[in-house]
């Protein structure tokens, strides 16, 4: 397969699809891989590790797009490389369909085959793509909203970790997977008392035995919600469903309630948002103020520790891939349930059953046709 990656082109994103590693084995596999000059270089790796690997090198994405038969990317696919795409064409990549129906409907005009990262599964019910970002994501959500909470960037002036005779801060979590545990574990070990709430009891206990009396956990509920906001000089919301639009847990009504110049880092907002007030923010600019809250909503988090998210999601993005052009689209989801679970767009039908839902679109069940 002729199979190729691009400079990500969001702003402020500087991961890239492949590593110069990951390309490497392609090419051992008997693949062609093509690469964007200048695609690696965001996250340390210059053009000449990739020719060094056997790359073949283009100088724009027109050309990537136009030679290869699946494109590799970070991000989902923006307004400028929409044209690009073609019928038939594979696009593995995090797509978060769910919160953008003009994307959506490009994806289904073009008739491409979409493969979202954040939909394909495992045995143990995970999503073995999205969960190294969504580790990254949650550590650095703590690190974020540590900063904001500064009083120069607009928040309360409180350290998280207090000091001897000054209380710590009160850290609350919506969410308890993976980028809830991730941000409990580094909330935790910078010295704040740490609020977790969640509808799954079997996690909550999980984090309890961990941490025991250095968090309260709570079960999910609007009225336990509030409460825990009220409290909150910094919430981190990690709640999701996956390829589904985030619930919207943090009201509009409910900033008005919290402590001035508290700190929202919404980890949801690539699936819309957990808060009624997120809309999309980005490295260069990355909070907003209503009502006295400051609201954190960057859509590409892990894009700002580019290396270290670029090798996590090469680990576990690659045997999928390599599936994928080894196989072909179709025979790499007959073999694999699980990618096949990661499939959201086929020439032209919507096969994920919570995109449909999101847009009001027709469902076509994947295993219809293939």
């Amino acid at each position: 397969m002729i199979l190729g990656t691009v400079k990500e082109i969001k702003t402020h994103e500087y991961r890239v699809g492949l590593t110069p590693g990951a390309a490497s084995a392609f090419i051992k596999h008997g693949h062609t891989v093509y690469v964007q000059r200048g695609a690696g270089e965001g996250s340390s790796y210059p053009d000449h590790m990739y020719e060094e690997a056997g790359c073949k090198m283009a100088e724009t994405a027109a050309e990537v797009f136009d030679i290869c038969e699946m494109i590799v990317k970070v991000k989902e696919p923006l307004e400028s490389e929409y044209s690009l795409i073609k019928e038939s064409q594979i696009i593995y990549t995090y797509l978060h369909l769910a919160p953008s129906l003009e994307l959506t409907e490009v994806m289904i005009q073009s008739k491409c085959i979409g493969i979202a990262f954040e939909t394909i599964t495992d045995d143990d019910g995970g999503l073995p793509c999205l969960k190294p970002m969504s580790q990254i994501a949650g550590r650095l959500a703590v690190q974020e909203g540590a900063k904001y909470l500064e009083k120069p960037f607009g928040g309360r002036g409180v350290l998280l970790s207090g000091v001897p005779g000054v209380p710590t801060a009160e850290v609350v979590v919506l969410g308890a997977g993976i980028v809830g545990s991730s941000a409990v574990k580094i909330a935790v070990g910078m010295g704040a008392h740490v609020t977790v709430l969640d509808v799954n009891l079997k996690r909550l206990e999980y984090l309890e035995d961990i941490y025991s009396s250095r968090i309260s956990t709570y079960y999910s509920m609007p009225d336990s919600i509030e409460k825990a906001l009220m409290q909150a000089d910094l919430v981190i919301g990690g709640v999701l469903i996956a390829g589904a639009l985030a619930p919207k847990l943090i009201k509009n009504e409910h900033l008005k309630k919290m402590k001035e110049g508290a700190v929202i880092v919404d980890v949801a907002i690539d699936q819309g948002g957990c808060s009624e007030a997120s809309h999309v923010t980005y490295h260069d600019d990355p909070v907003f103020i209503k009502d006295g809250v400051v609201n954190y909503c960057v859509g590409n988090m892990p894009g700002a520790v580019s290396n270290t998210s670029t090798n996590a999601l090469g680990n576990a993005t690659l045997s999928y891939g390599l599936k994928i052009a080894d196989l072909g689209a179709e025979g790499a989801m007959k073999a694999d349930k699980h990618l096949m679970n990661g499939l959201n767009v086929y020439k032209g039908k919507v096969c994920h059953a919570s995109v449909a839902e999101a847009h009001g679109l027709t469902f076509t069940d994947p295993i219809s046709l293939l």
